[in-house]
């Protein structure tokens, strides 16, 4: 073997020993990061254990779903003219479900994210909130790009490789070793 393939061989050697020994860290404080996220999002929604933070509704149902000024491109659920809703209409007892459904999910999800129970299943639950804060309520490349962008390729990660090794799920044998190209 001449020079150029002994290179090469350390050079692999060399990437296979950093890849057992970081990867487990790298998804680890990968899922963890992406999840503080969602949980600081989603505790701030409660005032308490089942106490749901009333005030939300109006993030809800006047920030997200009747912004004003309008923002284009955006799911608008109250009337356009004169930006109000429907007392008790189903609207808005939709938009309420919404916002407790979401205070439940931003907080369910990264919590098993974190813990690694799950993980590609919650990971593609919060792909899913991505999406659909992406595509209905901040339908702007800005925002796509940053931060959005970042949750997405951040949890798609995690469907594709697993939680790694320090999760409960491979501690369950829920994940397996994902398998190494060669």
């Amino acid at each position: 073997m001449g020079m150029v393939g002994k290179l090469r061989e350390l050079y692999v050697q060399i990437g296979q020993q950093l890849s057992r020994f970081l990867e487990p860290l790298a998804l680890f404080f990968l899922r963890f990061m992406v999840a503080k996220v969602f949980l600081d999002s989603g505790l701030g929604k409660w005032d308490g254990f089942l106490k749901f933070n009333v005030d939300k509704y109006d993030l809800f149902m006047y920030e997200f779903f009747c912004p004003d000024p309008v923002r284009p491109g955006a799911l608008q659920l109250c009337n356009p003219e004169t930006l109000e809703y429907v007392e008790g209409s189903f609207v808005v007892k939709m938009i309420e479900l919404l916002a407790v459904f979401a205070g439940i999910a931003e907080v369910v999800l990264p919590v098993l994210l974190i813990i690694g129970l799950f993980s590609r299943f919650a990971a593609l639950g919060l792909i899913g909130m991505t999406m659909f804060i992406q595509l209905a309520v901040f339908p702007t490349w800005d925002h796509w790009i940053n931060p959005a962008s970042w949750w997405a390729v951040s949890l798609l990660v995690i469907v594709a490789r697993g939680p790694g090794t320090l999760s409960i799920d491979r501690l369950l044998g829920l994940d397996a070793k994902p398998a190494l190209a060669k």
